[in-house]
């Protein structure tokens, strides 16, 4: 497993843009794949976007695509999901996740380690 810290969720309007952060620990990062992941009120968690150890192969949710994007940065250990064209139905709280190959982090349960979590929240 890997620690994981998300930064970057926050408050924003409708149309608004944030970029959240996940940082991992350790010098394992570029072997993982990572994924976004988000978790509405009431709602079971669902995938966002994921993407290979070298940043060179992405997926998406067809709720996101075209507005997200996922990238990562391996010298600094560190996996970014830009969001735009926010909309309300986004609001959730955003978990990151790692995981020993690309399948491993596209579905809910296929992760290794997990982040703790950070709050969007899109006002209409």
């Amino acid at each position: 497993q890997v620690p994981l810290v998300e930064s970057g969720g926050g408050l924003v309007q409708a149309g608004g843009s944030l970029r959240l952060s996940c940082t991992a620990s350790g010098r394992t990062f570029g072997s993982y794949a990572m994924g976004w992941f988000r978790q509405a009120p009431g709602k079971e968690r669902e995938f966002v976007a994921a993407v290979n150890w070298s940043g060179g192969t992405t997926y998406y949710a067809d709720a996101v695509k075209g507005r997200f994007t996922i990238s990562r940065d391996n010298a600094k250990n560190t996996v970014y999901l830009q969001m735009n064209s926010l909309k309300p139905e986004d609001t959730a709280v955003y978990y990151c996740a790692a995981g020993l190959g690309i399948a491993t982090v596209l579905r809910t349960r296929g992760p290794d380690s997990w982040g703790q979590g950070t709050q969007v929240t899109v006002s209409s």
